[in-house]
């Protein structure tokens, strides 16, 4: 007989019930996350008459999209959702002041290996570098999890993406992702569960495990996951004290497929206008002129990425023509970066640094481009408009070819830097 994978197990303890991949189950959720559309998830939850959420110690509710509010509506949605959490006693909402919610949950030791767990985000898949299954959801599907607790899922299949090799010099994870995603397409992994093992992901720290379970959806995957080792035990120790396991895959279990990608040889990434899978080389776009870089996100915002950057910028100054803007995924990394003098030089090589949210990723009220602006990025996505507008051009690359091309004004390679 043969075993179970990863995302069976975890499906399999929250619903009771043994399952084959394609086998639909109503499982038990872990833990819950909603933003700023919460609002609508608390005006399904209205809806559907439901009074009290199920579980408030499982619920986690914060503000990160558009802090401070961009907009009278904005406003009004964020008093909402305060007036929802205080009259359901809500524990854990931590409002504006914290930073993104795949950042922040982590670091408040909300997520453990082998949780279920659901957000109202499409990169909720982010939290599987801890070993969690965690994925993306609607508004009104949270709102039933609100009032019930349950969710109906079908049990993916399993996708094995195996990296070996060490990385290159200013070669990271970033563009690790965006080889695999560049090679395998945005539908790639469609639905299933992604485990990312080999040599590599093992010498990862667990913020360059974060940039692989992040994009993992990009290439449409259910749930990317890395394994828990010694390293996650490490990064979790100070910030819970819950009991979690290290559920794997069994090593006779059934999966979809396996890929192998050697990085011993990679050469720096960047994805092209308008979509994640449009990558190549740095060297076929080199000298693409820039308007804007952007440093941060639930991808690319964690200190590591700060100090990366930073290191090649030390001393000198970006070029006059291109904005620098720099974002800091959660209040933690503002203060640790701050500390640490990484933002101080930053701003003399001439960033801007904002509080700690999505910002410019979402191009709701900071970082808007113009028509026919162009902006490298650290972020996940370049679809058309992503920025606030359609007839800008968004490239994605890791923070060390955006902190070089800022330098230069136009897209460089970190290497030649």
């Amino acid at each position: 007989m043969a075993g179970m994978t990863f995302a069976q197990k975890v499906l399999f303890r929250a619903s009771g019930r043994q399952a084959s991949p394609g086998d639909i189950v109503s499982a038990k959720v872990d833990l819950a996350m909603s933003h700023e559309n919460s609002a609508l998830v608390v005006k399904a939850f209205r809806e559907m008459g439901a009074e009290r959420i199920w579980d408030c110690e499982k619920v986690v509710v914060l503000f990160d999209h558009r802090v401070p509010a961009n907009t009278s509506k904005t406003a009004e949605g964020h008093r909402a959702v305060r007036r929802f959490a205080i009259e359901q006693g809500l524990p854990h909402f931590y409002d504006l002041k914290e930073g993104i919610c795949h950042q922040v949950l982590p670091e408040k030791g909300h997520i453990v290996p082998g949780m279920l767990v659901v957000g109202c985000d499409s990169h909720t898949t982010t939290y599987g570098a801890l070993g969690a299954f965690s994925t993306g959801i609607g508004a009104t599907e949270m709102a039933a999890v609100w009032a019930t607790g349950e969710l109906w899922f079908r049990i993916p299949e399993t996708l094995r993406v195996r990296v070996g090799g060490s990385l290159p010099r200013r070669v990271s994870a970033k563009d690790v992702i965006l080889s695999i995603i560049g090679d395998l397409g945005a539908d790639g992994a469609d639905y299933m569960c992604v485990e990312f093992v080999g040599d590599t992901i093992d010498r990862m720290s667990i913020s360059s495990r974060m940039v692989l379970s992040n994009m993992s959806v990009e290439m449409g995957a259910k749930a990317g996951v890395v394994f828990p080792d010694g390293k996650t035990e490490e990064w979790l120790g100070p910030r819970t004290s819950r009991p979690w396991g290290t559920e794997t895959s069994d090593a006779s279990a059934e999966i979809a497929d396996e890929v192998n990608f050697d990085i011993s040889s990679l050469h720096p990434q960047v994805a092209k206008p308008h979509s994640v899978d449009n990558v190549v080389p740095v060297e076929e776009v080199s000298g693409i002129e820039i308007d804007q870089a952007l440093l941060g996100s639930c991808t690319n915002g964690r200190l590591e990425d700060l100090q990366a950057a930073e290191a090649i910028l030390r001393g000198r100054r970006i070029a006059d023509r291109t904005r620098l803007i720099v974002v800091p995924a959660s209040r933690e990394v503002y203060i640790d970066a701050a500390e640490a003098g990484t933002l101080a030089s930053l701003v003399k090589s001439g960033a801007i640094v904002l509080n700690p949210g999505c910002g410019p990723c979402l191009g709701a009220h900071q970082g808007i481009l113009a028509a026919g602006e162009r902006c490298i990025s650290t972020t996940n996505r370049n679809f058309k408009g992503r920025m606030g507008n359609p007839n800008s051009e968004i490239y994605l690359a890791s923070p060390e070819t955006v902190a070089a091309s800022a330098l230069k004004g136009e897209i460089t390679d970190p290497r030649e830097v």
